[in-house]
C-alpha cells in the first residue's frame, strides 16, 4: 500500500483513477488544483503524486518542480493528453518518474503507480542503509596515534577510485571497519557492501559461494545460484582472510580481479562483473609468496593500495581514548578508575580491539557499581598479565606443581571464544590453530560457537 496524491481538475477523472487506486489497496487523497495539491504535500508526505499536465492556474511542472524540494521527494507520475507527449518529456527531464496519456488505461495506471511506489521505497531504503553504513563503518575506529590518524586521513582519496585494496594487520584490529569506511565514502555506496570470510569454508564450497553454479554442477545443485561476484554488481566485495585460500582457488581469483569476470561452477560462459574488491589478512602474504603458499601474481593483483593496520600493543595511545568510548556507549554508561586504566593500558592486548571491547562489555556485564575498580578487572590484567602473548620470555610460567593440559587447551579454547563472540575461526588464529583443528577441539571439549 502506497501513499498517493492525485492532482487533477476533471473531477470525474480524478474521481476514476482514485476509486481503481483505493480497490488496489491504496490510500489516495485527492486536488482540484496545485495550491491545494501543495497543502496536501506539507500536511502529509506522499510515496507518489500524479498529477495533471495542464489546470488552472499553476501547472503540473509547478507542481513537480515543489515536489522534488521535498524532504523525502515523492516520485511524480504526470497525466498528459495524447498530443501533448513533449511536455510530459520535459517533465521527466525535470525528474518526474514517467508519465500517462489519456484517456488512461487502468492496468497501466496500477502497475506505473506501483513500480514509482517501489521506486520511492528503494530510495529510502538505500538512503537508510548508508546511513547506517557510515555509522557502523566509524564505531571503534578511534585514532589518538599518529600511525592510525595517518591511515584514516587518505581513506577519504582511497574510496574515490576504484582501485583493488590490501587491508593487512592482526585480527582484531579492525581491518573489516576499514573496508566498510571506504565502501561507505566510496561511489558504491549505495549497495551493500557483501563479504566472505575466506579462512571459513573449505575450497570447494568457497569456490561455489565466490562464483555461484549453475544447475547440475555437482550433486544437490538443483539450480542455478548467483556466486558473491555477480551479487555485488557496482558494490564492493571484502575478501576477508584471503591469505588462507587455497592455491588452486588463488588462480580464479587473480582472473577475477584482474579481468572483472567470472565463470560459474559448470558453467561454460565468462560473466562480466563490476565491482570493487577489497582484500584482508592476518598473515604476511610477502612471506607467504616466498614460501609458496600464495601466488605472487595474485599478490601484486591485491596490493595495489596498501594498507597495514598496526596492532593495538603499537599504538598505545589509542587505548585510553577507546576504553572511554566504549564505557560511553548508552547500555555501559560507566567510569573507571585511574588503576583500573593503568593496567588496561599496560595490557599488551594479543586480541586487539576485539579482545578490549569483550573485557569491557564483560566487566560492565558483571559490575553492579558505575565505577570500574581494578578488582574488578581479570586476573591477568590486574595482576599485570601472568601470560605474556608478546615479548620475550616463555609465554606461560609453569608452575611448580605442574598442571593438567586438557585442563588449559580447554581453558585457553574457552577465553578465545569469549574474546571473538563466538566466532571459531577468529578463535583459531589467537591460538595459532587452523578452523579445521579448533572445530575438532572444541567438540571434544563441548564448546559452542559459530
Amino acid at each position: 500500500m502506497a501513499k498517493i496524491l492525485i492532482a487533477e481538475d476533471d473531477a470525474a477523472q480524478r474521481h476514476i483513477m482514485a476509486s481503481i487506486l483505493r480497490g488496489e489497496g491504496h490510500e489516495v487523497r485527492e486536488a482540484g488544483s496545485v495550491p491545494e495539491a501543495l497543502d496536501h504535500l506539507q500536511q502529509r508526505p506522499s510515496e507518489v503524486v500524479l498529477t495533471d499536465m495542464r489546470m488552472p492556474g499553476p501547472t503540473g511542472l509547478h507542481l513537480l518542480e515543489a515536489a522534488r524540494k521535498l524532504a523525502p521527494a515523492p516520485e511524480v507520475v504526470v497525466l498528459t493528453a495524447f498530443g501533448s507527449v513533449d511536455s510530459a518529456v520535459q517533465a521527466m527531464r525535470q525528474g518526474a518518474y514517467d508519465y500517462l496519456t489519456k484517456p488512461l488505461d487502468r492496468d497501466e495506471l496500477v502497475l506505473v503507480v506501483q513500480r514509482a511506489a517501489e521506486k520511492y521505497r528503494l530510495r529510502g531504503d538505500s538512503q537508510r542503509w548508508r546511513q547506517a553504513s557510515q555509522n557502523a563503518a566509524d564505531d571503534g575506529l578511534i585514532a589518538e596515534s599518529p600511525s592510525l590518524k595517518s591511515i584514516l586521513e587518505t581513506l577519504d582519496r582511497i574510496a574515490q577510485s576504484d582501485s583493488t585494496v590490501l587491508v593487512q594487520g592482526e585480527s582484531g584490529t579492525g581491518k573489516e571497519r576499514i573496508a566498510k569506511l571506504i565502501h561507505a565514502r566510496s561511489p558504491r555506496a549505495g549497495k551493500p557492501m557483501l563479504s566472505v570470510n575466506c579462512s571459513a569454508f573449505p575450497e570447494n564450497l568457497l569456490e561455489a559461494e565466490l562464483f555461484g553454479y549453475e544447475k547440475g554442477a555437482f550433486t544437490g545443485a538443483n539450480a542455478r545460484k548467483i556466486g558473491l561476484f555477480e551479487a555485488a554488481e557496482e558494490s564492493t566485495l571484502f575478501l576477508d582472510e584471503i591469505g588462507d585460500m587455497a592455491l588452486s582457488l588463488q588462480a580464479k581469483i587473480l582472473r577475477a580481479v584482474q579481468e572483472r569476470e567470472i565463470r560459474r561452477v559448470g558453467g561454460l560462459f565468462p560473466i562480466p562483473v563490476d565491482i570493487r574488491i577489497i582484500a584482508a589478512t592476518h598473515r604476511d602474504l610477502q612471506d607467504a609468496v616466498e614460501k609458496g603458499t600464495f601466488r605472487e601474481d595474485l599478490y601484486y593483483r591485491l596490493n595495489v593500495i596498501p594498507i597495514r593496520i598496526p596492532s593495538l600493543r603499537e599504538r598505545k595511545e589509542d587505548v585510553p581514548a577507546l576504553i572511554l568510548h566504549f564505557l560511553a556507549h548508552p547500555s555501559r554508561r560507566k567510569t573507571i578508575r585511574p588503576d583500573a586504566m593503568e593496567a588496561l593500558c599496560r595490557y599488551d592486548w594479543p586480541g586487539n580491539v576485539r579482545e578490549l571491547q569483550a573485557v569491557l562489555e564483560r566487566v560492565c556485564v558483571l559490575t553492579p557499581w558505575p565505577e570500574i575498580h581494578l578488582r574488578d578487572l581479570p586476573r591477568e590484567l590486574a595482576q599485570g598479565g601472568s601470560l605474556k602473548p608478546r615479548g620475550d620470555g616463555p609465554a606461560f610460567d609453569l608452575p611448580e606443581k605442574g598442571i593438567v593440559f586438557e585442563d588449559l587447551e580447554r581453558d585457553l579454547m574457552r577465553q578465545a571464544l569469549e574474546r571473538t563472540q563466538g566466532v571459531m575461526a577468529d578463535a583459531a588464529k589467537l591460538l595459532g590453530l587452523t578452523y579445521r583443528t579448533f572445530q575438532y577441539r572444541a567438540l571434544k571439549f563441548g564448546l559452542k560457537g559459530r
